[in-house]
């Protein structure tokens, strides 16, 4: 039954509301409590609440001001009003959404009824999504979001004070080593345990920021001059060299360090991140475990990733980045057998930004996800229009990256893929390369496979050049052989660089694999590769990268001739 401080006739109503909400209750016109139901009772604990009490009196007293507010406006207009409050009980204080409306009882008196809604898990979900937006899901530290958020307030705080600080930029020695070697299990393991060092290192004034792989940033308030910047650094480095222990294995890594300090070197957060990673680089490249403090001999204006990476993110939004295609041609016939799909930026002032800058930061970040996802898919939609001009079947070839191999996604991304451009999946080569396949060997062998159910075909990229053993040809579903440019440059000259070619090529006869030749720029070249056995060829000889356009219209043009083109041959990249 209700307990009611009100009469008998409202005894009906009370039933009513019992069950109208995690918390019920029924006030006068000035906020004082005629009705609490059993739950809202059983909640705050203790006994019924007496009539007259406020229900302001339930409310935790932050919360008291909004809650008059809320109901001195519904007496007032008469329309309902939502209002967030923490409700008191007899431990802790819980958040409530209280929806209040107003009536006339039946004595024509101004009464309120309060319904509310437990907003707990709510308010945890909300907080977890503000946590996961804002810090590093491997290491639990801020991200580059919140890095740049108390940087800026950093910033504010010195210019008001007069007061300088400095950036660190604390970057590994010899993690790639540990990712490649034990695999990334232990390369993550290693660094949360590197993390939980360095924080500690630090004060609780200090800001330290997972950026990168293996880049950490370090906010040191009131850290400025070259006593304070040494003592802190010698500490940022000293931790990190004794040794990591996981899962049996001993593990031995540094640390480079850079500084920039403000007002000094810069005033601006994307400025002191750039000097900082700038200063960083150079104690990498003079002997690694050690700090330096940015000077201007470092170079000129060091483009640092933070910034090439914030213009990343407008491009995607900008639509500049843009597929190229280079033809795949068949070593006998010249007829084009395929693409290669290349992912080329051209920003609005920088031009055409290299792959080879933009691609490692979009690893790192986990735009590649993004930008792979889309290039599957418009690569496998260009490849329609590419047949509807041939009048053929073709093939296209598209790089997949370490991350997005890993990425749990990227079976669904290759589903939808396939499913959205109608291609049968043969038509479509994934290009991996053999340092990828090593990463993690049972996990490649599981996602290749299922790629192969798939009826994608297999490509080991730069062959070659990696770390695989020729026992993973056999274990892997492999389909093709990219022989990398630097065994094709020096041909036919070189009987080093033959050598290796032939033995590439009459392994992958044995194996019944196709082997492409890349980077094939002269027609001796082509001629070597050919006599041996070479099934297909790529380079400038036969077109370079080139946009959709452009290698439509040599389609066009090489139907009749079923050769490529001198016009595809000397596209512009």
């Amino acid at each position: 039954m209700p307990t009611s401080v009100s009469s008998q006739p409202r005894q009906e109503l009370d039933n009513l509301l019992e069950e109208a909400g995690d918390v019920v209750f029924r006030l006068n016109q000035i906020g004082q409590l005629l009705f609490a139901s059993q739950r809202a009772i059983a909640r705050i604990g203790g006994s019924a609440p007496l009539a007259g009490s406020a229900l302001a009196k339930l409310v935790a007293d932050g919360d008291q001001a909004a809650l008059a507010a809320a109901l001195a406006e519904v007496s007032e207009s008469r329309a309902p009003k939502l209002v967030e409050v923490r409700i008191k009980t007899v431990d802790i204080e819980i958040w409530h959404e209280l929806r209040i409306s107003a009536y006339n009882n039946a004595n024509g008196a101004l009464e309120l009824l309060v319904v509310g809604r437990d907003m707990t898990m709510q308010h945890a979900t909300e907080e977890r999504l503000r946590h996961m937006a804002t810090h590093d899901g491997l290491t639990e530290l801020p991200n580059r979001l919140l890095l740049s958020d108390r940087m800026r307030m950093v910033i504010a705080n010195a210019r008001r004070s007069g007061q300088g600080f400095s950036v660190a930029t604390v970057g590994l020695d010899g993690f790639k080593k540990v990712n490649d070697g034990l695999g990334h299990p232990i390369g993550d393991a290693m660094l949360r345990m590197a993390a939980q060092r360095l924080r500690k290192t630090l004060r609780d004034s200090d800001t330290l920021a997972r950026v990168g792989g293996d880049e950490f940033v370090a906010i040191l308030p009131g850290t400025a001059t070259e006593a304070q910047i040494k003592l802190v650094t010698g500490r940022l480095i000293a931790t990190l060299q004794s040794p990591f222990e996981i899962e049996n294995h001993t593990i031995y890594v540094g640390a480079s360090v850079g500084v920039s300090v403000y007002p000094q070197h810069a005033e601006d957060e994307i400025r002191l991140l750039a000097l900082a990673d700038a200063a960083m680089s150079r104690a990498k490249e003079t002997g690694k475990a050690r700090a330096v403090v940015y000077n201007p001999s470092l170079a000129g204006p060091p483009q640092h990733d933070i910034s090439l990476e914030a213009a990343m993110f407008q491009a995607v939004r900008e639509g500049e980045f843009q597929l190229y295609y280079q033809p795949i041609v068949d070593a006998q016939t010249r007829e084009i057998q395929g693409f290669e799909t290349l992912m080329r930026w051209k920003h609005p002032t920088l031009g055409m930004v290299p792959p080879a800058r933009f691609i490692p930061i979009a690893e790192t970040n986990g735009l590649i996800n993004l930008l792979g996802a889309w290039a599957l898919k418009a690569a496998c939609v260009q490849l329609k229009q590419f047949e509807e001009v041939a009048k053929r079947s073709l093939y296209i070839s598209v790089n997949i990256s370490p991350r997005q191999f890993r990425n749990d996604k990227f079976l669904d991304v290759l589903d939808d893929a396939i499913a959205f451009s109608g291609l049968l999946g043969e038509q479509l080569v994934l290009e991996i390369t053999e340092g990828t396949l090593m990463i993690d060997p049972v996990h490649a062998e599981s996602i290749l496979s299922k790629m192969a159910e798939r009826n994608a075909r297999i490509a080991i990229d730069d062959f070659g050049t990696g770390y695989s053993s020729l026992a993973y040809l056999k274990r892997f579903p492999i389909s093709v052989l990219k022989i990398d440019r630097t065994f094709i440059r020096d041909l036919p000259g070189s009987q080093k660089d033959g050598a290796i070619c032939n033995a590439v090529l009459d392994l992958a006869k044995h194996l019944n694999l196709s082997v492409v030749a890349e980077g094939v720029e002269t027609e001796e070249q082509l001629l070597y590769l050919e006599q041996r056995g070479c099934q297909y060829i790529q380079g400038y000889l036969t077109g370079k990268p080139m946009p959709a356009n452009v290698a439509l219209a040599a389609l066009k043009e090489s139907i009749h001739a079923n050769v490529v083109p001198a016009e595809l041959r000397q596209v512009a990249q």
